[in-house]
């Protein structure tokens, strides 16, 4: 039988055309065939039209770009409307933008249902779609888990945690209809004046690959294919997007290739040999004069040729029309389109603008039918790796059986927990007694909502600092509130355009009423930092994100020195975007602890590690500078790099890889062997490293190496790797990392990467600045 749409409605693509399910079987259709048979097959069948509508993508809760205007798939409650999506969808589509958005689970996988059924049994040759969310820090959808954001991940330093994190993310993703993640960032954060900082794993490129790749190999599983519990990871930003000119997102990489193949491109490597990463997000910025989404030498004779990349580069969000109207490469939307087609990127997101005319490009032999048919074979060899031929649907009653369930809570809350850093803990006031502390004063701007980071969703529930530590508390000790001050006016979210500063006159007289509420506590948590406003993605000139300094803004800095005037015992709780010179917070306050944005669970861990139930062992993934005038400020500098200021400190405030623990560890027995090697050769670094605490702890021990002697200049040390490694009071554990050529090789001046003969110094300690050396010898053979 002919089959029908929800609600009756007969597809205007049956009018005359006989569907091919009346057919016998094509090979496309057949699961027993290879995918690049079928591929070839369904390719061969389809016309230039259907061909096209694989490179489009459609954004229904939006609709910006015409024809697409308007919400054309939504009915006026926000479901499929097959009558509205018939004349769109004749053709096929390639993807469909965040389907998720605004609504719950179970009405979300009837709403992909509804989509999918429709391109599957109502079009000529049933081409399914593939859905692709965000994911950065959980699944951004209503109600879906919310993770610790990613720098927050990454101050875990903890691989197999994000490796869960974001397999439970891929399930949540794909029991509601997804298919793609736009995620993860793997671009370095090396200036903190970037507002999409926090969406980053750090500095670092060592760690940066590593969480990457735990990340990718999370979302996609052990493949080859992707099953129905996992879904498609794309890398992004590829590639240098992290230190733009100025600090102002979407600047100017201005980078040589040596530094960018040994820095930016180092974590997208690692995905695509290692993790077999699918797909790849071009960036908005440009390198050396030639934006990524029109860089062939980046997309395709580095990435697909070199690397060895097979899966499908997708455009950033109206990145491509930016070729005209930003970057000014193209003369219009069309011939933007043609250039980045012709570089490489498959599909255009989140709607068709230089994509849009491609079929009249092809008829006029602007674009070469072969170009076409390159990337519409890579979308079509997706589609069938995930599986969308032979089971494009969902279960409903399964998503909600998924979706913020207990056990992704559990998880969420154990992140937290280790991502939480210990800064700063002069006496030992950390962690608090609750035998000796009868009254607990919480203030802050950040103590009494729910902070989250960019990218997020309402998860449904979220566990304030207030709420964290009260239901922590135990019943004998008293928990006071006071704000203290706002950040910005009340509403200013991610979401906002226009962000103003809190009302100084306002926040007065809330400093007046917390240091009051100080003064009759025994001790005090004060809750600082920044919002999702102040810290976050600048995606048009009217909607800015970054920071020309890092102080803490509006007048939380005279709300710390109120309450320090009290007299009260006070701890700092940083929660923040990016990292920010609290100089005074540092110099002043006598326990420090950085959570950045700590996920829905967050409060519940602060409360723990406040009162002692948990140990913290989060290490810094940034270095922490003192002033906006020492970006860039990261550990790996070059040697001349550092000589100096006038009249300042060359340090940082807090150093890369630095955080504490309610214990003590110490290193030993410190050995390579053999302590000569080849070239080729390998060689195995040991360490003992003892907890000399009286309580049991985590301790992340961090290995660096430095080339002494080089043809070009070296890093004064570079992380190499790491292990977070649980110690009992007064036991040791023995550890060894393996030095590979992959960890002591650099480009050389003819610009082969190469292992030089010649000294180095292996470090090993509990941050970049604590570290115990011996030397490795690599000799010519």
């Amino acid at each position: 039988m002919i089959p029908l749409l929800a609600g009756g409605v007969l597809t205007a693509a049956f009018s005359g055309v006989f569907s091919l399910a009346l057919q016998e079987r094509a090979v496309y259709q057949d699961p027993s065939q290879p995918s690049s048979k079928r591929v070839s097959d369904l390719l061969a069948r389809m016309t230039l039209q259907e061909k096209v509508a694989q490179t489009h993508c459609l954004w229904p809760a939006v609709g910006i770009n015409a024809p697409f205007r308007g919400k054309q798939l939504l009915d006026d409650q926000g479901d499929f409307d097959s009558t509205k999506a018939a004349p769109l969808l004749r053709h096929g589509m390639g993807q469909i933008a965040r389907p998720s958005e605004s609504k719950q689970p179970r009405r979300n996988a009837l709403y992909t249902n509804s989509i999918q059924r429709f391109l599957v049994e109502g079009t000529r040759l049933g081409i399914p779609a593939i859905f692709h969310e965000e994911g950065l820090h959980g699944h951004m959808a209503p109600g879906g888990t919310s993770y610790p954001q990613a720098i927050a991940l990454a101050s875990t330093w903890d691989t197999e945690l994000v490796r869960r994190v974001f397999e439970a993310t891929a399930l949540e993703m794909r029991a509601r209809g997804g298919h793609q993640a736009l995620t993860p960032v793997l671009d370095l954060a090396l200036d903190a004046r970037w507002g999409r900082f926090e969406e980053t794993y750090g500095e670092d490129p060592f760690l940066v690959s590593r969480m990457g790749v735990a990340a990718i190999r999370g979302f996609q599983g052990e493949g080859p294919a992707i099953d129905g519990r996992h879904v498609m990871a794309t890398m992004k930003h590829f590639a240098a997007h992290g230190q733009p000119e100025s600090g102002s997102n979407t600047g100017p990489a201005y980078l040589s290739e040596r530094y960018l193949r040994e820095t930016f491109l180092r974590p997208f490597e690692a995905a695509v040999r290692e993790a077999g990463v699918r797909s790849v997000m071009a960036s908005y910025n440009e390198i050396d004069g030639i934006p990524a989404h029109a860089n062939r030498w980046l997309l395709d004779r580095l990435l697909r040729q070199e690397w060895g990349f097979r899966g499908t580069i997708v455009g950033d969000y109206f990145a491509i029309g930016q070729l005209h109207d930003a970057h000014r490469v193209a003369s219009d939307a069309d011939e933007a389109g043609r250039q980045a087609l012709e570089a490489g990127v498959d599909i255009e997101l989140p709607e068709p603008l230089g994509y849009l005319n491609l079929a009249s490009l092809v008829e006029q032999g602007r674009v070469a039918a072969q170009t076409l048919d390159r990337s519409v074979s890579r979308l079509l060899e997706a589609k069938f790796s995930l599986g969308l031929f032979d089971d494009p649907y969902v279960d409903p009653d399964g998503a909600e059986s998924v979706v913020n369930q207990a056990p992704h809570r559990e998880l969420a809350l154990r992140a937290a927990r280790k991502a939480i850093t210990l800064l700063k803990n002069e006496g030992s006031l950390l962690p608090l007694d609750r035998d000796a502390v009868e009254r607990l004063a919480v203030i802050g701007p950040n103590a009494g909502g729910c902070l989250l980071g960019g990218y997020s969703d309402d998860p449904g529930r979220c566990v304030s600092v207030l709420d964290g530590v009260r239901r922590l508390a135990g019943n004998a000790l008293e928990v006071t509130y006071a704000e203290g001050c706002h950040i910005t006016q009340e509403g200013d979210d991610w979401w906002s355009d226009e962000v103003q500063l809190s009302d100084p006159a306002a926040d007065r007289e809330r400093i007046r009423e917390a240091a009051e509420v100080a003064r009759e506590a025994d001790a005090a948590l004060l809750v600082v930092g920044g919002n999702d406003a102040t810290s976050r993605e600048a995606y048009s000139n009217t909607h800015l994100g970054d920071r020309d300094s890092l102080e803490l803004l509006g007048l939380q800095n005279q709300l710390v020195e109120a309450v320090l005037e009290t007299g009260t015992p006070t701890v700092a709780l940083l929660l923040h975007g990016r990292p920010l010179a609290v100089n005074f917070i540092a110099e002043r306050v006598p326990a420090i602890l950085d959570g950045w944005y700590l996920g829905q669970e967050g409060g519940t861990a602060v409360g723990e590690v406040l009162f002692g139930d948990v140990n913290p062992a989060g290490r810094l993934p940034v270095t922490i500078p003192r002033s906006v005038g020492q970006i860039p400020a990261y550990y790996f500098h070059k040697p001349t790099a550092r000589r100096g200021y006038l009249f300042a400190s060359n340090e940082p405030l807090f150093p890369f890889g630095h955080g504490l623990s309610y214990t003590t560890f110490s290193y030993s027995a410190l050995t390579v062997s053999p302590e000569r090697i080849g070239p080729a050769g390998s060689a195995l670094v040991s360490v003992r490293v003892t907890n000399n605490g009286p309580r049991a702890g985590e301790e992340v021990v961090q290995l660096y190496v430095r080339d002494l002697v080089a043809s070009v200049t070296r890093p004064v040390k570079q992380l190499e790797g790491f292990q977070r490694v649980w110690v009992e009071a007064g036991d040791s554990k023995q550890l060894e990392f393996e030095l590979s050529p992959e960890n002591l090789a650099l480009w050389n001046q003819d610009f082969q990467r190469v292992v030089e003969p010649g000294e180095f110094e292996v470090m090993v300690g509990g941050s970049s600045t604590r570290l115990a050396s011996v030397r490795l010898t690599v000799e010519q053979r």
